[in-house]
């Protein structure tokens, strides 16, 4: 008899036990397909998603990371053909030095491109470039039925619109096609403005965001009044050749992503609280430049701060953490307003909270972006907490807003169906593909997706 591991999510908040098997091919995923019983099967990559989307209670989960070869690559185009085990941080350590990045990344780059593809992710550019999904020309997909389907926008487009953001609930993804995108250098160039309260802050980025391919602001979430909403915003492109220093012109392409060091497991509960969390966002904002612009940075530094530093999210301690991440249309500021206000008045201890404006959305069923503004901010585990995302979802409900189901821990069912009106369209398309519901999730029995 298997015997099971208890899983979690990146915030940690609620493990539960399964039989994890390590799989590297079509076979073996059949394999334990085949034995998953009553309470079915869920892919896992490396684990980034905040709540219980990779976890299935009692059931069966497959370790996809050791599925993680390059299958071809055309240096022509740009297309790159992999399993889905394979990260973003080896897409990235491979084909940097050849002159591609990543078409779409998120704050992290150690997810895989399955994982990439089951939550839609986004990321700075979103603006510009849309979600993950829209970069990947075909997906192979193990369904229930053990047979493997080639699907793509123009073929049996239902099935991968309902793949992408579906959360692995309609099947395995053993490999995709991504479209990479050219790059001159591995620099990147960074404006950085200060600004001083919400209103100000919003006004920078409808005016200017399309003067960017990249752009995030980091908010104080912790500033009340006049200051609410004082934030630092970094906005940049990739640099050309020509935009190089000369000692870096030899080797315009030099890359090596790499954690600098481990966080370790023995922080106590409360160590982030108003007053350390006060105090670090006070001293990132007053460090941070008022104005700076053409900075050369990092693909590291600008993109996946955190990467540097493993396992941080040890730091909010053994309670854990919940992210929320909410999306509210143009046109509903005030919402956001509302969202942030009540955030700041209950006094959530969260050093990480960033503001991004998102272009259109794709045909994905239960994916995430939609044009409009989207906030995301980490908490740790506390008493009411509960109670005030359950009050926020409200507001964002009334504004015809949503939540990230790869952020999401804790959104009620009747509230999840609120936020999605193409939920429907989405069961529908994952009863036809697994009319058993063998592909499941702690998520999915959660939401009744």
């Amino acid at each position: 008899m298997s015997e099971s591991t208890l899983l979690n999510g990146w915030g940690r908040t609620a493990p539960t036990p399964a039989v994890l098997t390590p799989v590297h091919d079509d076979a073996e995923v059949r394999a334990v397909l085949a034995a998953a019983g009553g309470r079915g099967v869920v892919a896992r990559g490396l684990a980034r998603s905040y709540g219980d989307a990779a976890q299935n209670a009692g059931g069966h989960v497959l370790d996809m990371t050791a599925a993680n070869q390059v299958l071809s690559f055309d240096p022509e185009t740009g297309l790159v053909d992999v399993e889905a085990g394979i990260s973003l941080d080896e897409l990235m350590n491979r084909f940097v030095p050849q002159g591609f990045f990543v078409p779409v990344t998120p704050g992290t780059r150690l997810v895989t491109v399955g994982g990439a593809i089951g939550a839609d992710i986004h990321g700075k550019n979103h603006h510009v470039a849309g979600s993950f999904a829209q970069h990947v020309r075909w997906l192979d997909l193990l369904t229930a039925d053990g047979q493997v389907r080639r699907v793509s926008p123009e073929q049996d487009p239902d099935l991968f619109w309902a793949t992408a953001g579906g959360m692995g609930l309609t099947g395995v993804i053993l490999r995709a096609q991504v479209q990479m995108k050219r790059i001159e250098s591995s620099r990147c160039l960074v404006d950085t403005d200060r600004t001083p309260d919400l209103d100000s802050l919003m006004t920078l980025l409808a005016e200017t965001d399309h003067l960017y391919e990249y752009s995030v602001a980091w908010i104080d979430t912790l500033a009340k009044g006049k200051r609410m909403g004082r934030s630092v915003v970094t906005r940049g492109r990739f640099a050309t050749l020509d935009e190089l220093p000369e000692k870096r012109k030899a080797d315009p392409l030099k890359y090596h992503g790499s954690i600098k060091l481990s966080v370790p497991d023995v922080f106590p509960p409360g160590l982030l609280n108003l007053a350390t969390v006060a105090a670090f966002n006070e001293l990132w904002y007053r460090k941070s430049p008022k104005r700076k612009r053409d900075q050369l940075q990092s693909i590291p530094t600008f993109f996946h701060p955190l990467d540097a530093v493993g396992g941080w999210n040890r730091i909010y301690g053994p309670r854990g953490f919940v992210q929320y991440q909410v999306t509210v249309p143009f046109g509903q500021e005030e919402a956001m307003r509302e969202v942030l206000d009540r955030l700041s008045s209950f006094g959530t201890a969260s050093f990480l909270a960033v503001l991004k404006r998102f272009g259109p959305g794709n045909p994905g069923m239960l994916s995430y972006p939609s044009p409009g503004w989207t906030l995301a901010l980490d908490i740790p585990v506390m008493k009411g907490l509960a109670g005030l995302l359950d009050s926020l979802d409200e507001v964002v409900i009334a504004a015809d807003g949503r939540t990230y189901l790869a952020k999401d821990s804790r959104v009620r069912p009747e509230t999840f169906e609120k936020m999605y009106p193409r939920l429907e369209e989405f069961r529908a398309v994952r009863k036809q593909v697994d009319p058993d519901g063998v592909f499941t999730s702690d998520l999915a029995r959660r939401l009744a997706l």
